[in-house]
């Protein structure tokens, strides 16, 4: 199954972090972890990803970025298993003001367990069953997700760094519109007036 497949089917801020069924992503057959080879010592892996990852996950939230991940993996119970993530990233979003690019800065921690079962690739109550005739876990998802759990739910530029003609246009249409500046819509930026600004803006 693509990474592709699955995000379009999916809005990310409405999925809970294990609820990913038997998803993979190909091409990157690194970010597939075999259990069965985890020691008694545990084992940590270190990830670096791109644009490229980013594109195959194909979810809105993140459009490119960089992101250096860490992940221990630790043998809790013979079939067991503790994965803690660490990731460092720099991410490109969409401004929620203005529309344009921005890039925000993350640092953010994740952690789930996994077990060996039978059956498909799982998720029961913050458990992740692997069969056991496979034993590989695929974190590709996983990344992403404490990734897009860890952007604010407002992210806008800094104060004069937004696009200026953008912010022009906002404040015409608030001075014109002033109901709309005092309704519902106003407490979240990204209402459909934006986009069709920008539209008029780009003609």
């Amino acid at each position: 199954m693509s990474a592709r497949g699955v995000a379009d089917g999916h809005k990310v801020r409405g999925r809970s972090l294990l609820t990913y069924g038997d998803w993979q992503m190909d091409g990157f057959e690194s970010l597939k972890i075999d259990l069965r080879n985890i020691g008694e010592d545990g084992q940590t892996f270190s990830f670096s990803l791109g644009d490229s990852y980013f594109e195959a996950v194909g979810a809105p939230e993140v459009r490119r970025g960089d992101a250096a991940v860490t992940l221990a993996v630790r043998r809790v119970a013979t079939s067991y298993f503790e994965l803690v993530f660490h990731i460092d990233a720099t991410v490109t979003v969409q401004c929620d003001r203005c529309l344009d690019d921005m890039r925000l800065l993350i640092s953010t921690d994740g952690q789930l367990t996994a077990r060996l079962g039978e059956g498909n690739l799982v998720a029961d109550n913050l458990v992740v069953t692997v069969a056991e005739d496979d034993g590989v876990i695929d974190v590709a998802w996983n990344i992403y997700e404490f990734l897009a759990l860890a952007i604010p739910i407002k992210h806008v530029h800094a104060d004069g760094e937004c696009n200026p003609a953008m912010v022009e246009a906002l404040r015409e249409h608030a001075a014109a519109n002033p109901a709309d500046a005092q309704g519902p819509q106003a407490a979240d930026p990204r209402w459909s007036g934006l986009e069709k600004l920008k539209t008029i803006i780009k003609d």
